[in-house]
């Protein structure tokens, strides 16, 4: 299934590039207030048709489906598709936009890519473990495996969102040493923690499951781990967050191969 998966995140990549060569790429806002672009639309009209192909019984979940009210009901078995993650950089045209696929199995990611067709970096992962691979002439070749970093010695290397930096994630950070604090666009964030650019990636905000499952799978296919703010077990089981839509996530931190509770500072 990754390297299908593979196949198809790079074939929605192709034509995402497509329409981000454009000077015009459609760009406007959903009901909730978020922006969604013609390769939104495009790059998940290849995906679904693909999934269907090639994975007729398993339910698929894609944003822009979702927003359009086609709900499929969903098992324990069932794709989340976000065809472009990181919209706002999409239309910044800094690069760090994504294309994220994940299969989810009774709560859990257990197979996922990620692929920055603008940086041409892949990252995928399943129960064998975590790779990525940079694209050259149209193909990737040259795969090396991912491992997220032990518990640093000093102090932690934090990314954080590009747009969506609050007060509750600084506010959070204060618990721990951090010794560098970088941030960047999408699920991107994810992958630097599965492939040791960084340590942990605290999240405490609202997110959708089709924005993190892929980034999630790969992160814990190389040893890294997402939990929630205090420590507890994150799963993709619907309706998680009270009084919200049934695919929205709690605040979760993402961290390297160990566990960040036992990084925090001493109390004064």
């Amino acid at each position: 299934m990754l390297d299908q998966l593979i196949r198809i995140a790079k074939e929605a990549g192709e034509v995402i590039l497509d329409i981000y060569a454009r000077q015009d790429v459609g760009a406007v806002q959903k009901g909730d207030g978020s922006p969604v672009t013609l390769a939104d639309e495009a790059a998940e009209a290849v995906i679904l048709k693909a999934l269907a192909e090639h994975f007729p019984d398993i339910p698929v979940v894609a944003e822009e489906a979702v927003a359009a009210g086609d709900i499929p009901d969903v098992g324990t078995r069932f794709f989340l598709v976000d065809p472009l993650d990181g919209t706002k950089e999409f239309i910044s045209k800094n690069g760090e936009f994504t294309v994220n696929i994940a299969l989810v199995e009774d709560g859990q990611p257990v197979v996922g890519v990620v692929y920055a067709p603008a940086l041409g970096l892949m990252y995928a992962g399943d129960a064998e473990g975590a790779r990525t691979s940079r694209c050259a002439d149209r193909v990737f070749a040259d795969w090396s495996p991912m491992k997220a970093n032990p518990a640093p010695a000093k102090g932690l290397k934090v990314v954080a969102s590009r747009s969506h930096m609050g007060s509750e994630t600084s506010d959070y950070l204060e618990r721990f040493e951090v010794a560098e604090l970088v941030s960047a666009g999408s699920s991107l964030k994810l992958c630097k923690v599965a492939c040791g650019e960084a340590d942990l990636y605290p999240r405490l905000g609202r997110t959708m499951a089709w924005d993190i499952a892929a980034g999630d799978a790969v992160l814990r296919a190389s040893g890294g781990q997402v939990r929630g703010v205090e420590g507890e077990p994150f799963t993709y089981h619907l309706s998680r967050v009270a009084g919200d839509t049934a695919f929205a996530n709690p605040w979760f931190v993402a961290s390297g191969a160990f566990d960040i509770t036992q990084l925090e500072k001493a109390p004064a």
